[in-house]
């Protein structure tokens, strides 16, 4: 490659897939902007990094989300930002919260949400804001039992929390952070304060009375672990939806198959978590100096594995830019090995119950003229809005 790759102008964001492939061939681990980050596309690497916390540790997060610029942020402290031990002891105190029963307990309701949410698809819609941002808002409150009137709040604070980047885009940007992240702090806080005098039947409340080594959980672990938990069920969920509906409607012959035979549903669902799912990049931290690919990344480097790349390795996949609903292949969309998604038995469900409940209710669904803007963060991506016209069934 010429020059360093710049992954967060608006060009890349659009489109990352053209640029990966190059990156692949020409330089499957070189530093990328902002800020000289190293990044690794081939599926090898990638999951050789995501399976070797000894090497790539996940204090990566911490050092690509709270850069000094940020102060305290509390995804950067979060479960996502540890290894070993640690890890393992937050993970099984919320494992219960993901678990079948959790998600049959929520399916119901969402289910009669997004039945709702389907009435709003008639003419020129914003399907993030119509569809795809409410319905995994409302599954995540009642997952842990946040007051749903607060739900348009939570797209804005972990939008915020999640444009984090080695430096900020403009003092604008950098006050905004700082002032949403006191402002969720705040919230938890108060929550937390409430589940202490008043337990009800909730994960604060459980995490409020839990025990880890003998003792309490402190405020600032609970707060952490509710935000990564927030951030997780709601972004990734939200761009899934997003991404799948425009591919939707840009293939109107997917949609067709899909209404006529719903069992594909499922297949669906999981080629698309390979072909344009919502994690992008997991970033890591070395803890020496590492050989990969024939390059030497010093030790405590800040390393993007690039799983939207990796997703797409033709050394991986046979013709990886060709949708395929019978491929088969597993993604490293939900991570690999000790830290695979906590959340993706509850993600499968949301995606299966929207394309469930919308696509018997869309006649017709196309683009709406203009550019798609795309969210500027390291490690998710999806549209930020998305103009669609539709014609109900």
């Amino acid at each position: 490659m010429s020059e360093r790759v710049d992954i967060m102008t608006p060009a890349f964001r659009a489109d990352p897939y053209t640029p990966y492939a190059v990156m692949r061939r020409e330089a499957p681990v070189c530093q990328v902007d902002p800020g000289g980050m190293w990044a690794v596309s081939r599926y090898a690497d990638v999951a050789a990094v995501l399976r070797s916390p000894e090497r790539f540790s996940s204090q990566g997060f911490r050092a690509a989300w709270q850069p000094a610029w940020v102060g305290h942020n509390p995804l950067a402290s979060s479960i996502l930002a540890m290894d070993g031990p640690e890890h393992a002891r937050l993970r099984g105190l919320v494992n219960r919260a993901f678990g079948a029963p959790a998600i049959a307990r929520i399916e119901q309701r969402a289910r009669g949400l997004c039945e709702r949410l389907a009435a709003r698809l008639d003419g020129e819609v914003d399907f993030i804001a119509a569809v795809a941002a409410p319905l995994p808002a409302f599954v995540i409150s009642e997952l842990l039992g946040l007051d749903h009137a607060l739900e348009p709040r939570f797209q804005r604070w972990m939008d915020d929390l999640l444009s984090v980047t080695p430096e900020p885009a403009s003092a604008e940007h950098a006050a905004r952070v700082r002032a949403t992240i006191a402002e969720l702090d705040g919230y938890m806080a108060d929550v937390i304060e409430v589940r202490r005098r008043s337990p009800s039947d909730d994960l604060v409340s459980e995490l409020v009375g839990a025990e880890a080594g003998g003792k309490l959980l402190g405020e600032r672990e609970i707060i952490d672990l509710l935000v990564s938990i927030l951030g997780g069920g709601l972004e990734t969920t939200t761009h899934f939806l997003g991404s799948s509906m425009l591919f939707l409607a840009e293939r109107p012959a997917e949609l067709e198959r899909l209404r006529a035979d719903p069992q594909l549903i499922p297949r669906f669902i999981e080629e698309m978590m390979r072909y344009d799912g919502p994690t992008q990049a997991v970033p890591r931290l070395t803890t020496s100096d590492v050989a990969l690919a024939g390059v030497t990344i010093p030790a405590g480097s800040l390393v993007l594995a690039l799983v939207g790349s990796a997703n797409r390795d033709e050394q991986r996949f046979t013709e990886p830019d060709r949708f395929d609903l019978g491929r088969g292949q597993p993604s490293l969309t939900f991570g690999h090995g000790a830290h695979f998604c906590l959340g993706a038995a509850l993600a499968r469900m949301e995606a299966k119950i929207a394309l469930e409940v919308l696509l018997p209710r869309i006649g017709e669904v196309t683009r709406a003229p203009g550019e798609i803007p795309y969210n500027r963060t390291l490690t998710v991506r999806g549209p930020v809005s998305l103009p669609l016209r539709f014609k109900p069934a």
